[in-house]
C-alpha cells in the first residue's frame, strides 16, 4: 500500500506501541489520572501520544489532529484522529488485550486507518479503495449468513449506563439466535476483529470519533458495512455505531431498532 500518508500512521503507531511495551511490566508505578468517574488515563497514554503526534506533524505540519487525550490540536480539511492506547483499563490491570489506533480523515470521512496491537504485533491496514490487510495479508469479513452462530462483540462504557438495561435488552435478544458475545474492553480491536472475521458483528453505544474512525475503514475495506443504530451510513456522530458483513449488520440493527429508544436511534 503505497500511500505515503499510511507509512507515517505505520511508523507512527508503531513509535506508540513501543512506549507501551516500555511500560508494559511497570504498570504499578505509572502516574495515573481518573479524568471522570471510571475513566483513566496514564502517563502511557500522554508519552504514546506524544510519539504520534510528533510524527505525524513531522510529515504533515498543516493537518488536523484530533487525539484523545490532548483534544483538539489543530483543525484541518484532513485531519487525523488519534486513540494512542485503546484498552486503557486492561493495559492498567495486565490484561494483554489494548492498541494504538490511528486515522486519517478527508471532509468527515476516514480514508486511513492503522490499529497496532504491540503486544500481538498485529498490524492492521486500511486504507480507501486499497483494501484492509493484517500483518501484510488482505483480510475479509466473515461470511456468516445472520445471527444464527455469530459471534458478537459489544461494550458496556461508564457513559451510557443510563442505558445499560436497553442494551443489556439488545444482548438478551441477539443471543437467542448468536453463538455468544464477547466483551473485550477496546472498540478498535473489536472493530478490527470484525474486519478480519474473527468476530462477525459488533454493536456499541456512545463511542468516541478515535474508538471508531480507523476500525470502520477498516470494517468497510474489508468488504462490511458500519451504520448507526438506525442504519445510517458513516461514522456515527452519535458515536451509536453497528458493524458486520452486510448480513449481520442488517440483523443487528434490525434487532436494535424496536428496542432502541429514540435517543439512540438519532443521528
Amino acid at each position: 500500500m503505497p500511500r505515503p500518508a499510511i507509512t507515517i500512521a505505520v511508523r507512527a503507531a508503531r513509535a506508540a506501541g513501543n512506549v507501551i511495551l516500555r511500560y508494559q511490566n511497570r504498570v504499578e508505578g505509572l502516574a495515573v489520572v481518573e479524568k471522570q468517574r471510571m475513566d483513566f488515563t496514564s502517563e502511557v497514554d500522554r508519552l504514546a501520544e506524544a510519539e504520534i503526534i510528533r510524527e505525524i506533524r513531522r510529515a504533515y505540519p498543516d493537518h488536523g489532529i484530533l487525539a484523545e487525550e490532548s483534544g483538539e490540536v489543530a483543525k484541518g480539511r484532513q485531519t487525523w484522529v488519534i486513540d494512542p492506547l485503546d484498552g486503557t483499563h486492561n493495559y492498567l490491570r495486565g490484561i494483554p488485550h489494548c492498541c494504538v489506533s490511528i486515522a486519517l480523515l478527508e471532509r468527515g470521512e476516514p480514508v486511513i486507518g492503522v490499529i497496532f496491537d504491540p503486544l500481538r504485533n498485529d498490524l492492521f491496514i486500511a486504507g480507501k479503495g486499497d483494501g484492509a490487510f493484517v500483518n501484510d495479508r488482505r483480510i475479509r469479513v466473515s461470511k456468516r449468513e445472520g445471527l444464527p452462530g455469530a459471534m458478537l462483540a459489544t461494550g458496556f462504557p461508564w457513559r451510557q449506563r443510563a442505558h445499560l438495561d436497553v442494551q443489556l435488552n439488545m444482548v438478551r435478544a441477539m443471543l437467542t439466535e448468536a453463538e455468544d458475545l464477547r466483551r473485550s474492553g477496546s472498540a478498535a480491536l473489536d472493530l478490527a476483529y470484525v474486519a478480519c472475521g474473527r468476530f462477525d458483528g459488533y454493536f456499541e453505544i456512545g463511542l468516541k470519533p478515535w474508538d471508531l474512525a480507523a476500525g470502520c475503514l477498516l470494517v468497510r475495506e474489508a468488504g462490511g458495512r458500519y451504520s448507526d443504530f438506525a442504519g445510517r451510513e458513516g461514522l456515527p456522530a452519535s458515536g451509536n455505531v453497528v458493524a458486520g458483513n452486510l448480513a449481520v449488520s442488517k440483523a443487528l440493527v434490525d434487532t436494535i431498532k424496536p428496542l432502541a429508544p429514540p435517543a439512540l436511534l438519532r443521528a
